[in-house]
């Protein structure tokens, strides 16, 4: 069985080891116990959207961000159980974004750019 709340743990844990963080640093700039901030990245703990949104703010990370990584694992997952069961499974594929970028022009409204890869590789379980 696929745990949502061990995914996640394993993101949030993922992201604070890329920046070089402590359990402390992040607790104490989300004002969340140092040891609950362990059982969340462990997964022994559901984390409510105000708790994931306040560690997404201690790391810098948008809550997206974190979500797409959390659903990029739970695809791999899903597939790797299905493999295990030998069931032949589609996975859809979403393009990562490479960029996003926000500019203002004088006096007209605000222009996004958003670049994707010009291609998308397929995934097909054996």
């Amino acid at each position: 069985m696929i745990l949502l709340r061990r995914l996640l743990g394993d993101v949030l844990r993922r992201q604070r080891q890329r920046q070089g963080r402590t359990l402390r640093e992040v607790s104490s700039s989300a004002r969340v116990s140092l040891g609950y901030l362990s059982e969340v990245e462990r997964g022994q703990k559901e984390a409510s959207s105000e708790l994931l949104s306040a560690i997404c703010d201690a790391l810098d990370v948008r809550m997206s961000e974190l979500m797409r990584e959390v659903s990029d694992e739970l695809s791999l997952a899903e597939l790797a159980q299905s493999a295990a069961a030998s069931e032949p499974v589609s996975v859809p594929v979403r393009p990562m974004l490479n960029s996003v970028s926000m500019a203002s022009v004088a006096g007209g409204p605000e222009r996004v750019t958003i670049k994707a890869p010009a291609e998308a590789v397929n995934v097909v379980a054996a």
